[in-house]
Order: C-alpha cells, then structure tokens, then sequence
C-alpha cells in the first residue's frame, strides 16, 4: 500500500475577513475533493487572513499513480487562480 500527502500554502491577497478567506479554502477544498476524489482539509493557519494551509492524502497500490496524482492537484490548484501557491509538498509512504 502507498500514501501519498500533500501540503499546499497559499497567500492570500485582498481578504479582509476570516469569512472571505472560508470561502477561498472551501472553493479549493471542494474541487480538489470534487475532482480527484481525496481527503483535504485546511491544516494550519485558521487564524491568519493573509495565508492559509490545505493537506490532503490519497492511498493507492503504484507508486507513480500516486505521484502523478499529487503533481495533478498542485497544478489544479495553482490554475484555479483563487490565491496565490506559496509553496508545496509532498511525501510518499510506502505501508
């Protein structure tokens, strides 16, 4: 079995609440979910107005099933064009 986890950080401009900042993560969550069918969640940074953080995992029997899926949602959400990708990553457990 292979795990795959991803963690992606966004900046956020514009955003002057925490409730317009919900609404960019839910966006971004949604589809991810939407389209490849994998758990996310907003991870770190609930506070913040300006930046936010989403991880999100995927289970699989090949390993490059599983990378090629992880770059697939990086560049999903960096042509969303919804904030700006500060900064990725992923890793890749073999259970």
């Amino acid at each position: 079995m292979v795990v795959g986890i991803g963690k992606i950080k966004f900046r956020l401009f514009d955003v002057n609440s925490l409730k317009a900042k919900r609404k960019i993560v839910k966006a971004v969550v949604t589809r991810l979910q939407n389209r490849f069918n994998i758990s996310v969640a907003e991870t770190r940074l609930n506070d913040s107005h300006d930046w936010a953080e989403i991880g999100f995992a995927l289970v699989g029997n090949d390993v490059r099933k599983i990378n090629s899926k992880i770059d697939k949602v990086f560049n999903q959400v960096d042509d969303m064009g919804l904030a700006m990708v500060a900064d990725t990553s992923m890793e890749i457990i073999h259970l």
